[in-house]
Order: C-alpha cells, then structure tokens, then sequence
C-alpha cells in the first residue's frame, strides 16, 4: 500500500474541520497590529484568542527594542548551535537574570518551549526510570513521555490519592531497576485554567523520593507575587526541581528557559539534542527577551492590569450562569453541552454578528458533549471590553438554550 494512501486529514481529531471554509476554524488569519481589536475576514473582532497576557507585544519600548536589536545584530548572528559558535554575553546576560528572578541556580535558554520540553524529558530518563504524570498534560509533555522507553504512570487531573498510588507502583519499580522517579505537573494548565497542585504533590517528595519537572508556561509573569509564576504563588518555587516557562505567554515572544540547581542544568546543557543540534536563538530575541523580563519586573500595573480585566470577566461570566469550570489562573474556559457543529454555529456566531473572536476547543480535549470557547485575558483590554464580551455571551447562550444553533447552516447565521 502506498503510504500517503492511507494518510485522511478527516481522520484526526481536528481534521473534522477541514471542510469548513479556509482560515476560519482552523489557521484563522488575524490581521492588523497585535492588540485587543484586530480584524477578522475584513470585519473588527474584539480578540480574546491571544496569550499576550502583559500587553507587551506591541508595548513601545518592547517594540524599539526589537527594532534597535534588529538594526544592529540582523537576525543572523550569532551563527550556530550555543554549544558550538552560537553563544554571547547577552545569552547568558538573560540566563543569568531568569535565575535570579525565579530563584533558581542556574537557567538554560531554549530556542522553543515544545522541543525544549520533549527533549528535556528524553535527557532526564532512561529505561530504569518511571515517569508519574497528570493526564492533563500539555502535548509537549506527552510527545516528550512517548520517547521514554521505561515505564511512565499517569493520574487523573490534579487527584492526589490516585498520584500517590502511582507513585507506590513507581517506587516498587524502581526499587527493583535501581531507576528514579520523574513526576511531571503544569503550573497552570493551560485549558482548564487550573493551577497544579504543586504543594500536596511537593508533600510526597520525601517519602517517594522523586524529582519534581513543572511546566508554568500560562503562570510565570501572571501568578505570584513579583510575577515569577504558580511555584512563587503557592510558596513552593524552591521545592520545584525543574522550573520551565516559555517566552510564547507573558513575554509574547519565541524561545524558553528551564530552570534548576546548577549541577542538573550544566547536564542538560550537555545533552539536551534539541539545543546541541540547533541554531541558537537570534541575537534581537535574546535583547527583545532582555527588555520584556525588565518591563515584567518593574511595571507591576502590567499584571494589576492584567487582573483587574481577569476578576471582572470571569466574575461577570459567573453572574450571568456561565459554567467557567474551575479555573484558577488567567485562562477562562466557558463550557456548554452540545455537539460541534452546534458549538460551531455559536462561535460563527460570535465572530460575525457580535464581532467577539475566541477560539472554540472540542473533543479530544474536552468530553464529546462539550464545547469550551477560551478567552484569554490581558492587560491590554478594557472594562469596556469585558462588559461587551458578557453581554455577547448572554445573547448567544439564550440561543443555544432555545436550540437556535442545532438548527442552522454553519457560515448562514444572520442575528
């Protein structure tokens, strides 16, 4: 058989879409500057689609900063792998500036939160080892679990009981093998909204002897004190030993960072694949990275801002009986029960006759009977913007009582 034969876009799980009209569910194109209104098909939409949770992305002095960097390097230099010819003051100028503000040792800079994940967790590990994760994992985590050939245990979402009796199965293993454990958990996971129970997990550490990995790709910069992310929030940031963000979220930028004791970082910068085999990071995003940390350490209004926005639609959403789930964190799921081409028609809805743009998540990410549509708060929206989202929702969720969606064409929904 030929292998493309076999090879249907229908049969995956988003590509049920791939029939809808170009750009619009999937690969939707958002034009104009980078802020709260953009357009969407030639229309204004208010956006809450963007995980530029601080506003930075198009901030003044984020944006002169890129520029100036990119005048001055280009985004050539530095040529190379870090290991090899791709390092310079000004990389370790902001590894060493992310430690100090996550409190950690020592800080490795990553070219990509995904890969750097995956191959993070392919270095950690080998066949003697268990992996005890929670289910909702982000997908990085598990394509980087799927590498490991040892044994890996997973418990339901945040359901300590059942993590420790995971960890009971692990040690029992690794007893035997003479491997360790590697528990992996999300700082805020990322469509729920929920933050990871990172202190009862920590509360096991002694007796299972285990070593902690917590991606906080939606905390750091949004949760905590100084903004250093869901460890600091819950007073755990030293118990973590492995402290990963991505520059994607708050820093609205590419690249990441993991974080941890000096000893355990030296070792991934030895075998980390992903960055010994590929280019560095260019020399305006490690400036650009530079500048974004400093605006995150000394503009506290930005996550004022940025909560301000956050208490006050999730509260309104609340008030007028929408279902938000449990989320303790920025992320604001809104969840209905029905099937996808309804929940289609609702976000078409949305998009072209209330000119709200978010995006719609359905199985296998939530249960078959639901519908999530995600709002990303941030600091650049406004009260204003909140109110008319609430009122928006209120509209379409009286339609979806009264079956409106079940009834009509996908893209033929006029008010």
């Amino acid at each position: 058989m030929d292998l493309f034969e076999k090879l249907k876009v229908e049969q995956g799980p988003l590509g049920q879409f791939s029939n809808m009209p170009k750009d619009y569910f999937m690969f939707p194109k958002l034009e104009g500057e980078i802020a709260p209104r953009m357009k969407f098909n030639g229309k204004e939409v208010l956006t809450w689609s963007l995980n530029n949770y601080l506003g930075l992305a198009n901030h003044p002095e984020v944006r002169k900063a890129d520029a100036d960097a990119a005048a001055e390097w280009g985004l050539a230099y530095p040529m190379g792998a870090r290991m090899m010819s791709g390092n310079s003051v000004h990389h370790i100028e902001l590894e060493e500036q992310l430690a100090d503000f996550v409190k950690k040792e020592s800080v490795m800079l990553l070219n990509y939160g995904y890969q750097g994940v995956l191959s993070i967790i392919d270095a950690l590990v080998d066949r003697k080892d268990v992996i005890v994760y929670d289910a909702e994992s982000h997908a990085c985590i598990i394509d980087g679990l799927r590498l490991h050939i040892g044994k890996r245990f997973v418990y339901p979402h945040n359901n300590i009981p059942s993590f420790e009796k995971q960890l009971e199965r692990a040690k029992r293993i690794t007893d035997e093998t003479g491997g360790g454990i590697l528990v992996i958990t999300e700082g805020v996971f990322g469509m729920s909204g929920n933050q990871g129970n990172l202190k009862d997990i920590i509360k096991l550490k002694e007796k299972y002897n285990f070593r902690l990995f917590v991606d906080d790709a939606h905390g750091f910069g949004t949760l905590g004190k100084t903004g250093a992310g869901t460890g600091e929030e819950q007073g755990v940031q030293d118990d973590i030993d492995l402290y990963f963000s991505t520059f994607a979220k708050s820093m609205a930028s590419i690249g990441a960072f993991v974080g941890g004791n000096e000893k355990i970082i030296t070792y991934l910068r030895y075998n980390l694949r992903s960055q010994i085999y590929a280019k560095t990071l260019p020399m305006p995003l490690v400036i650009g990275a530079l500048k974004r940390l400093e605006l995150l350490k000394t503009k506290p209004e930005l996550k004022e801002n940025l909560w301000t926005v956050v208490r006050a639609l999730q509260s309104g959403l609340k008030k007028h009986g929408f279902d938000i789930g449990t989320t303790k964190s920025c992320v604001t799921p809104v969840l209905f029960h029905g099937g996808i081409g309804e929940g289609g028609n609702m976000t078409v809805d949305l998009r072209e006759n209330y000119g709200i743009f978010c995006s719609m998540v359905v199985y296998p990410v939530v249960p078959k009977d639901v519908i999530m549509l995600r709002l990303i708060p941030t600091a650049a929206h406004t009260l204003d913007d909140v109110k008319e989202t609430i009122d928006a929702f209120a509209s379409v969720k009286t339609k979806m009582d009264e079956g409106v969606y079940k009834r009509e064409e996908i893209m033929a929904i006029t008010k």
